[in-house]
C-alpha cells in the first residue's frame, strides 16, 4: 500500500516578485519618506540646532582683549597712586561675566519670548533716559548720561540700543497682506518710536549716541526695503536739522570745539585739539609689533584722556602695534560677518531685520570709534564695542550677540 503524497508547501505570497514581508517593509519606508518630504516642505529639515561657536568665540575674545587693554591703560596710574593696579581688570571681567549671562539668556529664548520682552525693554530704556535728566543723573564729560549709586553706574543710552533694534524689527517686519515692503503707516510709526530716544539723548546732550541711534534707524529702514524717497527725505531732514542746530547755537561749547578742531587737530594741541593730537601720537607710536604691554610711554604717562573707555584703541596701537590693532579689528569683522550671515539666512523678516540692525549698530559704532582715534572723524565719544571699559556697553553688545545666536538657532533656513 502506497503512502499518499504530502501536499507541497504553499509558496509564500509574492508581490511584484518580492515576499509579502519585504513588500510591507518597502511600503512603510516609502510612507516614511513621503512624510519626511512633507515635513521638509512645511518647516524645514528637523535637525539639532548647533550654537554659533564662531560668533560667541569672537565676541568672547574681544571681551578678553578689552579687559587686557583696560588693565594696561589703568594699571600704571593706579600703581603710581598706591592703589590696586588690577581694579579695572577685575571690574571689566565682571562686566563681561554679567554680559555672558545676558547673552546666554537671549540665545536660549525663542522668538515669542523675545517679542514679549521687547516692549518692556524699550519702555525701560526710555524711562532710564528720562531719569538721567532728573537730579538722579550724573554728568560725565559734559553729558548727563549716567545713573548711579556710589561706584555703581549705568548708562541707559547703551541699553536702549538693542531694545530699539528689536522694536523696529517688530514694526517693520510685519508687512500687510500682499505687501513686499513696509507701508507709510509702518514707517511713520517706526520713526516715532526712534524719535523718543533720539530726542532724550540730545537733551543730555550726547552727540555720539545720537549718531549711532540715527544710523540704526536709517539702516533698518533700508534693510526693510523702504522706498528711497523716504530715505532721501530723512537724509535731507537730518542735514537741515544739523544746520539749524549749528545756527541756533544748540550745541554745547565743547561739542563745537570738537567739530572745529577736526579739520586740524594739531592747530591747538594743548587746548581743544589735545585729545585728538595725543590719540594720533599714541596710536602711531607702536610700530609694527608695539612696545609691549605696560611699556608704552604715552599710555604709562597718562597723556591720553579717557584711554580705558573711548580711546582704548590707542592702547592697542602703542603697546601691541599694527599687528595687535589689526587683530582687534579682525575679531570685530568676524562678529559682523557672522551677523550678516545670520541676516542673510533668516527665514522671517523679523529675524532678518533684527540681525541687520545689530550689524548696522556695531559696524557704525566701530567705524566712529576707530575713525575718531585715527583722525578720520570728529571726537564724539562712543565706546569700541566689546572692548572699551563699561558694564552698560559690554552687556548691551553681548545681549546683541545673544539675539543673533537665537535667530540662528531657530530661524535659519536648513538648506
Amino acid at each position: 500500500m502506497t503512502t499518499p503524497a504530502r501536499p507541497l508547501p504553499r509558496a509564500p505570497y509574492r508581490w511584484r516578485g518580492r515576499p509579502a514581508s519585504s513588500a510591507v517593509r518597502l511600503a512603510i519606508r516609502a510612507a516614511a519618506r513621503s512624510v519626511a518630504r512633507v515635513a521638509r516642505r512645511a518647516g524645514g529639515t528637523a535637525r539639532k540646532a548647533v550654537p554659533d561657536w564662531g560668533l560667541a568665540g569672537a565676541a568672547g575674545a574681544l571681551c578678553l582683549a578689552g579687559a587686557v587693554l583696560v588693565w594696561a591703560a589703568t594699571a600704571p596710574r593706579l600703581a603710581a597712586e598706591g592703589e590696586d593696579p588690577h581694579t579695572y581688570l577685575r571690574r571689566q571681567l565682571l562686566n563681561a561675566a554679567a554680559g555672558a549671562v545676558v547673552m546666554v539668556a537671549f540665545a536660549l529664548a525663542d522668538h515669542g519670548t523675545v517679542r514679549s520682552w521687547t516692549p518692556r525693554l524699550y519702555a525701560l530704556g526710555c524711562l532710564g533716559l528720562l531719569a538721567v535728566l532728573t537730579p538722579l543723573g550724573r554728568t560725565v564729560n559734559g553729558a548727563q548720561s549716567w545713573l548711579g549709586v556710589g561706584d555703581f553706574q549705568v548708562q541707559p543710552s547703551e541699553l536702549v540700543k538693542p531694545a530699539l533694534v528689536l522694536t523696529l524689527a517688530m514694526l517693520l517686519g510685519e508687512q500687510p497682506d500682499g505687501e513686499r515692503r513696509p507701508g507709510a503707516a509702518q514707517v511713520l510709526l517706526a520713526l516715532a518710536v526712534a524719535a523718543v530716544p533720539l530726542g532724550l539723548v540730545m537733551l543730555q546732550p550726547d552727540l555720539g549716541t545720537f549718531t549711532i541711534i540715527a544710523a540704526i534707524t536709517l539702516g533698518m529702514l533700508v534693510a526693510a526695503g523702504v522706498r528711497w524717497r523716504w530715505i532721501a527725505a530723512l537724509g535731507s531732514a537730518g542735514v537741515a536739522a544739523a544746520a539749524l542746530a549749528w545756527l541756533l547755537g544748540l550745541l554745547r561749547p565743547h561739542q563745537v570745539q570738537r567739530l572745529l578742531t577736526f579739520a586740524d587737530p594739531l592747530a591747538d594741541p594743548r587746548g581743544a585739539g589735545y585729545n585728538a593730537a595725543q590719540a594720533l601720537i599714541t596710536v602711531g607710536s607702536g610700530g609694527p609689533y608695539g612696545r609691549g604691554l605696560l611699556r608704552g610711554d604715552q599710555t604709562g604717562g597718562g597723556f591720553v584722556p579717557e584711554q580705558h573707555t573711548d580711546f582704548v584703541f590707542t592702547v592697542a596701537g602703542e603697546e601691541l602695534g599694527f599687528a595687535g590693532s589689526a587683530l582687534v579689528l579682525l575679531l570685530l569683522w568676524a562678529v559682523l560677518a557672522r551677523g550678516l550671515r545670520v541676516a542673510a539666512r533668516a527665514a522671517s523678516p523679523y529675524g532678518t531685520l533684527a540681525a541687520a540692525g545689530i550689524v548696522c549698530w556695531l559696524a557704525v559704532q566701530t567705524f566712529v570709534n576707530v575713525g575718531m582715534v585715527v583722525g578720520l572723524l570728529p571726537i564724539v565719544g562712543v565706546p569700541l564695542p566689546f572692548v572699551s571699559y563699561g558694564g552698560s556697553s559690554v552687556v548691551a553688545c553681548l545681549a546683541a550677540v545673544g539675539v543673533l545666536m537665537s535667530i540662528r538657532r531657530q530661524d535659519v533656513r536648513r538648506l
